[in-house]
């Protein structure tokens, strides 16, 4: 396995999903102003090859855009309202690319988990413009992102190009020659689907050594049994809510 990384009990998903519209910096801010330290999100580029927060394929349900992401140069992008379909109070909030998101990071003394999301037949060059960004703006005396996908593709890309970052495999359901295909793809964490999870796979998957997230995890008696079968990490929309119940 490549790389080292202390996985946070807390995650905030995409933000903080449940009191913030996703993958934005309003999202980021509220993560941090509930105390976490780390926040996830999901990248993919738009037509002119920008790295831009978004997790759909299409836009429509977080802009009310009738489009694909992989459509729209970073130009069209601004002038979407990416906040609206959240609560009137966010009118106007726009779809951050990764650097901004990562010159907020920066301010807020937050690390990150970044999902490679790419849109189909982007898998290769969503890792390449994403590794383009982090190699200008991040800091290399700041720890490095966490990446992850569900894309072998992607991951596989991280690995040939940027083979220094630590990397995480996201799977739903959690197949049966996983070690070896986290091992081949030189991953260092292991993000599971909490209504999938269960203490076996945890403990299988802790004793082969790598380090556990669990996403989406929202309910506070589902937080502490998970904790209690050992997981690393709960990847949450409620920071605040998931950090008051396991405190």
């Amino acid at each position: 396995m490549s790389g080292i990384v202390s996985l946070p009990r807390i995650m905030g998903h995409r933000g903080a999903a449940a009191s913030a519209p996703e993958n934005t910096l309003a999202g980021i801010r509220q993560a941090a102003a509930y105390g976490a330290v780390w926040v996830e999100f999901d990248v993919k580029l738009t037509a002119d090859g920008i790295p831009v927060l978004m997790h759909d394929d299409s836009l429509k349900r977080t802009t009310g855009k009738d489009a694909l992401a992989s459509e729209l140069s970073l130009a069209d992008f601004r002038a979407l309202d990416a906040g609206s379909w959240f609560g009137p109070e966010f009118a106007g909030e726009t779809v951050p690319s990764l650097e901004e998101t990562l010159g907020l990071l920066r301010e807020l003394d937050m690390a990150a988990n970044i999902e490679i999301k790419p849109s189909p037949g982007e898998e290769a060059d969503t890792v390449t413009k994403t590794i383009e960004v982090l190699e200008r703006v991040w800091p290399a005396t700041s720890p490095a992102p966490l990446m992850s996908s569900f894309s072998r593709r992607s991951l596989e890309a991280l690995q040939k190009q940027a083979p220094k970052l630590p990397r995480g495999y996201l799977v739903e359901e959690l197949p049966d020659d996983w070690s070896s295909i986290a091992k081949d793809l030189g991953c260092v964490t292991i993000h599971h689907y909490a209504k999938a999870v269960t203490a076996r796979q945890v403990t299988e998957t802790k004793a082969a050594g790598y380090g556990l997230a669990v996403y989406t995890v929202n309910d506070p008696e589902q937080a502490r049994e998970l904790l209690e079968w050992g997981i690393d990490c709960l990847i949450t929309d409620a920071p605040d809510v998931i950090a008051q119940a396991i405190s």
